[in-house]
């Protein structure tokens, strides 16, 4: 399969880089030499203004893909027969240059222009085109893949270039532009599904290694408030007669060994608590040997705390505290209360040695924050460059659905399985978000703990 572009800026060779690894494990081969296009003997993708040749897919630009800075851009949504949402609409062959489409959703292009803040101080999924068109529940970019993989296969690929796909690993993906096939692999008619289960570890313990004064306050506040219950499981606990509600560890791992399943976990470490950074001191050799036995087990990373989006050297500071006590190099992150600024967030993450993000959702509620449900690389927009930051992005997590979305157990569950169901059936990576202090078995918790393990036992059968 070869492109044909007059031109080949960075945006459409990140588009390509993207879609290639996708479909074929590595980036789309082009050319700007129209002879060349002519002469392949393959599947051609014409991008360009005009048609190029009879047997080709034309598809024509929109222009986003050759222009630089940032603008408001106008955009009209589309649906397709199918019901598929779309925009950027032309005039070639193909209905939509899907290749701009693609990069305004993925590079969040909408997140750099002027917007308003949530109460955090996060950019409001109420701003965004996936919200306010009705599509933030579908990655709809899954969905255009699939439609393009049917499209070369069963209307241009030459059958007597057809051959065998592999599936890319998700984790390590090429960033090298290579040189036109001299065969053409046969795309995928949909793309492979992945379940990737992570936690975030704000608060390791409810109770134990908090320190006397801090478990002064809070028995003191229980016993102002009445909270009879709280205050004598505090006591309990503190006492060693109860096991800490939060420490549902190894119930987790062995659910996850029971079951084949290795999820990502990530701690909060911050050595100074704040109003929103509340977890256990990362010095005490407790905390320190909760974060060694899982990274013995699964991949661990940084939980980076509210206090290191004002403070950049703080990040640096609690990835050497991760990575000290985990005995291995850390270089997966999702940011406290997903606190994303573009670009500002991800270039402290890549400065700090961060590979893997696993922030590209919302913290107010549950979707697609950039309409896919893929890994793909942070595209640096203002300075129009691809990076080699890879992202994880999650489309659910229980946080959103209790606090934000005022959901109960069984309807916050009931979301869960209609997000995985929804990727299951496009392909692609269903990447969730729990916390340990969900899973406990006190009675406001309890159902949730239940119907999260039956939801993972159905995985199995």
């Amino acid at each position: 399969m070869l492109v044909y572009s007059p031109t080949i800026g960075p945006r459409l060779r990140y588009v390509l880089q993207f879609l290639g690894e996708t479909l074929q494990g590595k980036p789309l081969s082009f050319t700007t030499n129209a002879q060349e296009a002519l002469r392949y003997d393959g599947v051609l993708i014409n991008y360009s203004a005009t048609k190029l040749r009879e047997i080709e897919i034309w598809i024509a630009p929109q222009g986003l893909l050759d222009e630089t800075g940032i603008r408001e851009v106008e955009i009209i949504v589309k649906n397709k027969e199918n019901g598929i949402p779309f925009f950027f609409e032309t005039s070639g062959d193909y209905p939509f240059d899907i290749f701009s489409a693609i990069f305004y959703l993925l590079s969040r292009y909408e997140e750099y222009l002027p917007h308003e803040k949530d109460s955090y101080g996060r950019y409001a999924h109420t701003n965004s085109l996936a919200w306010r068109e009705g599509f933030l529940h579908r990655p709809i970019v899954n969905k255009w893949i699939n439609e393009f993989n049917s499209h070369i296969n069963h209307r241009q690929a030459p059958n007597h270039l057809r051959g065998i796909h592999t599936s890319p690993d998700i984790h390590h993906r090429p960033s090298t532009i290579y040189h036109p096939p001299s065969t053409i692999p046969q795309l995928p008619s949909a793309l492979p599904f992945t379940f990737l289960p992570t936690y975030d570890i704000d608060i390791a313990f409810s109770y134990k290694h908090k320190g006397f004064w801090r478990n002064m306050v809070g028995g003191v506040a229980a016993l102002f408030t009445l909270k009879w219950k709280s205050l004598g499981e505090r006591v309990s606990v503190c006492l060693g007669k109860k096991r800490d509600p939060f420490d549902v560890f190894g119930w987790l791992n062995g659910l996850h060994e029971r079951l084949g399943l290795k999820p990502y976990y990530f701690f909060l470490v911050a050595p100074k608590r704040g109003k929103y950074d509340k977890n256990i001191n990362p010095a005490l050799p407790a905390m320190r040997q909760l974060v060694h036995d899982h990274a013995i087990r699964y991949p661990v990373g940084v939980h980076p705390s509210w206090r290191s989006g004002d403070e950049p050297a703080q990040l640096e500071t609690e990835i050497r505290l991760l990575a000290d006590a985990a005995g291995t190099e850390v270089q997966a992150s999702r940011q406290h209360y997903i606190r994303i600024s573009f670009p500002t967030t991800y270039r402290q993450l890549l400065a700090s040695g961060i590979r893997f993000d696993f922030s590209m959702g919302y913290g107010s509620i549950n979707g697609f924050r950039a309409s896919v449900a893929l890994p793909f690389y942070w595209y640096d927009l203002e300075k129009e460059e691809t990076t080699q930051l890879l992202v994880f992005p999650f489309c659910y997590m229980e946080a959103n659905s209790f606090f934000e979305q005022k959901q109960n157990a069984e309807e916050g569950l009931a979301e869960m399985r209609r997000y995985y169901d929804v990727v299951k059936n496009t392909g692609g990576l269903f990447c969730m978000i729990w916390h340990n202090s969900f899973l406990t078995e006190t009675a406001i918790w309890a159902e949730w703990r239940k119907g999260y393990e039956k939801f993972l036992v159905s995985l199995s059968k």
